[in-house]
């Protein structure tokens, strides 16, 4: 898929033509070479600007990169400030490659982390810890960090943290809650890897792909203070109910640290993390902004969901075409939404969270002219698939039904990629060096 606004008038004929080319628009926006670009500048004095923080001349730097963007957001910055890196690694998803500009480069795994991921991890601590007094460390963080920088806290293993995550997955919990619980069994997230920095200062550059675009949340905030704490992590797992899912060495990980034996993340506060700049350089609301303006380009009038998406998959699905519906407008007009929805599974078929929605979406649709939806994940790959999201129209479930899948079954298996890959409905773009939540677009009074 190309990125960039639509060259040229769309035909109306053509809805998931113009979605495609509005999603284009939108992952443009937030490109991560693009928004790491944005940020470094040189001051008249030849000092190197990031995020708007001078970093001091002749101070060594180190550049740390995780997340799904990683490695378009670490070749920017190289191109602009490689001169001055003296040491750094990038860690990025299974996939994600390309050229690293002479960084270290590790491969690991995502949603669930493995043994490359622990070790990124502990490369990671390394190059903080091992830091010279004056030096200054940059890190890009984007949306998957948290899998790939997966370090096991003192008395764990990287099992205990695989099968917590699993779990957490199923039981359909949101970001905010994951992190928090991950923070708790990490060495590293929730701001305890600049609390091991021995450097000057961290100018940290991140992409959200988390609600309210928390810096703290993102990659599970490695580099940032963490109000939660051993009891809110708790009060999690016992609210979903995972608790006695859980590795033994977790559970007990946790009640010690409830009893104070544990030390805690740095909270909000904590000096250790006063010499973190941060800043968060694309999120999802300008992927939407990018696509409701090359929308207008094209003639058509837009509405942006006010409400961001959240909760189930396929209830959000329905509720984002009652609430498209509901917007004011005549004519074929657009109707523009984001934000991070959960799938809740025991035993789940293929897909992921836009591939679900979609196809909810697909069975509201079911013989209606008119409207389509687009869902997408934002980095290019919708749960374990290959698959960024799916089309959704009138006449997918029939199409569905024409070459032996059934919509329902599908939707109540979890199984939505099966029914999409034969159907026909299926988004593919490839890694798009990004990752700010989903993306759900809609055309309405279309042909």
């Amino acid at each position: 898929m190309t990125s960039g606004p639509p060259a040229r008038r769309a035909s109306h004929g053509a809805p998931r033509v113009l979605l495609e080319a509005l999603l284009g628009a939108a992952l443009g926006a937030v490109d991560g070479a693009a928004a790491v670009a944005r940020q470094l500048s040189w001051a008249a004095d030849g000092t190197l600007v990031v995020g708007g923080a001078a970093v001091p001349e002749g101070a060594p730097l180190s550049l740390l990169s995780a997340g799904k963007a990683a490695v378009p957001m670490a070749r920017a910055f190289m191109e602009a400030a490689g001169g001055r890196v003296q040491r750094g690694l990038v860690v990025r998803k299974d996939g994600h490659g390309g050229d690293l500009g002479g960084l270290v480069g590790r491969d690991a795994s995502h949603p669930v982390p493995d043994a490359r991921s622990e070790a990124a991890g502990r490369a990671a601590l390394t190059l903080a810890e091992s830091a010279r007094k004056d030096e200054v460390l940059v890190v890009l963080l984007s949306g998957g960090a948290s899998a790939l920088l997966s370090c096991p806290a003192p008395g764990l293993r990287q099992a205990d943290l695989a099968a917590t995550t699993e779990r957490l997955l199923s039981s359909g919990a949101e970001i905010v809650a994951i992190n928090a619980v991950r923070s708790h069994l990490s060495a590293l997230a929730g701001g305890q890897l600049a609390r091991a920095f021995r450097g000057q200062s961290i100018h940290l550059l991140a992409i959200s792909d988390v609600p309210g675009d928390r810096v703290d949340v993102i990659g599970s905030g490695p580099c940032s203070p963490d109000a939660s704490s051993f009891e809110t992590a708790w009060q999690i797992v016992t609210g979903l109910g995972i608790e006695r899912r859980l590795p033994r060495a977790v559970r007990d990980h946790l009640a010690a640290g409830r009893r104070g034996e544990r030390a805690e993340t740095p909270a909000p506060g904590d000096p250790s993390l006063a010499r973190v700049r941060a800043r968060v350089v694309a999120r999802n609301a300008d992927a939407l902004a990018a696509a409701a303006e090359a929308a207008r380009g094209l003639g058509l009038s837009v509405a942006v969901d006010p409400c961001p998406l959240a909760g189930d998959a396929a209830s959000a699905g329905r509720a984002v075409l009652a609430r498209a519906r509901a917007a004011a407008g005549d004519g074929p007009r657009i109707f523009l939404a984001g934000g991070e929805t959960t799938v809740r599974f025991e035993r789940a078929g293929r897909g992921g969270r836009s591939q679900e929605l979609a196809l909810a979406a697909a069975l509201a649709l079911e013989g209606q002219r008119g409207v389509a939806l687009l869902a997408a994940g934002s980095d290019g790959t919708d749960g374990p698939t290959d698959a960024a999201g799916a089309f959704a129209d009138g006449d997918s479930v029939a199409r569905g039904a024409a070459r032996g899948v059934s919509a329902r079954d599908a939707l109540e298996r979890h199984d939505s990629y099966t029914f999409w890959q034969a159907e026909g409905g299926l988004l593919r773009t490839g890694p798009t060096g990004t990752n700010v939540m989903d993306l759900v677009l809609v055309m309405l009074g279309g042909s």
